[in-house]
């Protein structure tokens, strides 16, 4: 027997444990960050520990939801798109993490018919309880093997009493009833104060309990999310309605950052409590040290630096939805705590640089300008003023996806006058097709075949040497993740390296243009990517692009 064998077998040997997040009172209460957070601090006492995320929706994956309704999509390195969350597990845990642990109720629904049409089920009658909680079960388990995790973090999207959820919730009871001393429920409600009464109520959430009860489930924790910390006499009342032990009411008042969150957590020994319950070896004493380092860093920074994110999708009626771009903001976080300074983010919607192109103005004050990712014609005209602003003002820019493809219009437009150059995505007439649709993903356009078709996931990159971008990496070998169908037409590259532009990373095949820049001589710093780097950054890791941006809007400021 090998030692591949040996280790699958041992991990089929190994005892699994589940800890389920279910959130009570409203959505938006923070179920994801607290699965992280839990996942970080069973993590910090040694364990191997890994995430899911259940969504209740019948979209097979969350590629195409529009973000202004659901916030960012985050793209998984073997290329599943999914929601946000699964991002926030993966910084918290600082790994990646395979698109096993994401599920959508379509996508359950889909496999279970397509097992059924193919014979699989061997002719019997299949119905949807228990035959859909199993195939979700199912899943729990094989994202178990396949992370050889003690214990997995499932996040059960929506809210306790929405009729959307019923079928997980019965995943979970099938889950208890067979192994009760190695499943964890944690409830997550929201305790208001409201303004006109002037005390925090407890009501909403013994409702919730009671909902969850209704589904033969009943939470071990309830993680007590409100305006300010739980008092005692609020602790008690809910110990004794809602049966938890008092012990397992976790205070959870807002914080400064959601990256104190695991830190609080352990101000009521959460940790100990969650071992305690799964009968966990928790021998060794939490290590939350290099999460407390870094914690310690937003505190106090020396600097304060000044990013102005120009997207498409910030406009949600009367208010900006900044979930859009959440990995793009972490990650600038990530970077300007690394250099000791303070992120001062300014979100602008490039709508309102298209109306009145004297608003421009406004980027006098930043010290660095980002264009993140997007698709479609809404908002163009406005980010190809301010790509024209950055440039001509010698601002830092740094633009990603379809940041870089329209950084290549403008500078062909304005720099080597290929007047109405554009993207075929918008005008497939155009002159100058400077970015043009894939080859491999023409029929998917033709046909409108949109789901999961894009060029997504993790695929490899060579850097020329000399180039900031090989600077920042210290390498020139990279690998990053992506999601597009179209691309810089190669047409065109000689033509635009000729013009001054450098296109500092390729793929292995010389045929994908990763990375374009100009020279430092020409501008202190223009750099631009068609993957997304966003998706790498982390807490304990910034991703060295972004540090680099950052740096040199430091820079910019002397």
């Amino acid at each position: 027997m090998d030692k591949k064998e040996i280790r699958f077998k041992r991990a089929q040997n190994k005892t699994r444990n589940y800890i389920f997040v279910v959130g009570g009172v409203m959505s938006g209460v923070g179920k994801g960050i607290t699965a992280s957070s839990i996942a970080q601090i069973l993590q910090a006492r040694g364990l191997s520990v890994t995430a899911m995320k259940i969504d209740p929706y019948i979209n097979v994956d969350a590629g195409t939801m529009n973000p202004t309704e659901h916030g960012e999509v985050f793209v998984l390195g073997d290329g599943l798109e999914t929601d946000q969350d699964m991002g926030n597990y993966e910084r918290f845990l600082n790994i990646d993490i395979p698109g096993i642990n994401y599920m959508t109720t379509g996508s359950v629904y889909r496999d279970v018919i397509e097992k059924e049409r193919s014979g699989g089920y061997k002719g019997r009658n299949v119905e949807v309880v228990p035959d859909i909680p199993l195939e979700v079960i199912s899943r729990f388990e094989k994202a178990a093997e396949a992370a050889d995790a003690d214990v997995v973090i499932v996040e059960i999207g929506g809210t306790v009493g929405e009729y959307q959820g019923v079928l997980f919730l019965e995943a979970i009871r099938m889950m208890k009833a067979r192994a009760p001393e190695h499943v964890a429920v944690v409830m997550v409600s929201y305790l208001p104060v409201p303004g006109s009464v002037g005390e925090m109520k407890t009501k909403p959430t013994q409702t919730a309990v009671r909902a969850l009860n209704s589904a033969g489930v009943f939470a071990d924790f309830i993680v007590a999310r409100g305006p300010l910390p739980l008092d005692e006499k609020r602790k008690d009342k809910i110990a004794q309605f809602c049966n938890v032990k008092r012990e397992h009411i976790i205070s959870a008042p807002d914080v400064a950052s959601v990256y104190d969150v695991p830190l609080n957590f352990e101000k009521d020994n959460f940790s100990k409590h969650l071992c305690e319950v799964l009968h966990l070896p928790c021998t060794k004493e939490s290590d939350i040290s290099a999460w407390g380092r870094f914690v310690q860093k937003t505190k106090k920074p020396k600097h304060a630096v000044t990013i102005a994110v120009v997207g498409k999708y910030f406009s949600s009626g009367d208010f900006i939805l900044s979930d859009v771009y959440l990995s793009v903001l972490e990650a600038i976080k990530y970077s300007a705590y690394s250099l000791n300074a303070k992120p001062i983010i300014r979100y602008f919607s490039s709508l309102d640089f298209e109306k009145d192109p004297k608003k421009l103005n406004v980027l006098s004050e930043v010290d660095g300008i980002l264009v993140p990712g997007g698709f479609g014609t809404t908002g163009i005209d406005g980010i190809l003023a301010t790509i024209t602003y950055a440039r001509t003002k010698k601002i830092p820019y740094f633009g990603i996806c379809y940041g870089m493809q329209l950084a290549v219009i403008e500078y062909a437009r304005n720099v080597l006058k290929m007047k109405d150059a554009h993207t075929v995505e918008i005008n497939p007439k155009t002159p100058f097709p400077l970015i043009d649709v894939m080859e491999t993903q023409r029929d998917n356009v033709k046909t409108q075949n949109l789901g999961g078709t894009m060029r997504l996931g993790e695929y490899p990159a060579h850097l020329k040497k000399g180039t900031i971008a090989a600077a920042a990496y210290k390498k020139t070998e990279i690998s990053e993740r992506h999601r597009h169908r179209y691309e810089v037409n190669n047409t065109y590259v000689e033509r635009i390296t000729e013009g001054g532009v450098i296109f500092s990373g390729a793929s292995p095949t010389g045929d994908l243009m990763e990375i374009l820049e100009l020279p430092k001589t020409t501008h202190p710093y223009f750099v631009a990517t068609q993957f997304h780097p966003e998706f790498h950054a982390r807490p304990l890791a910034p991703h060295p692009l972004f540090t680099a941006f950052l740096a040199a809007a430091l820079t910019q400021q002397s």
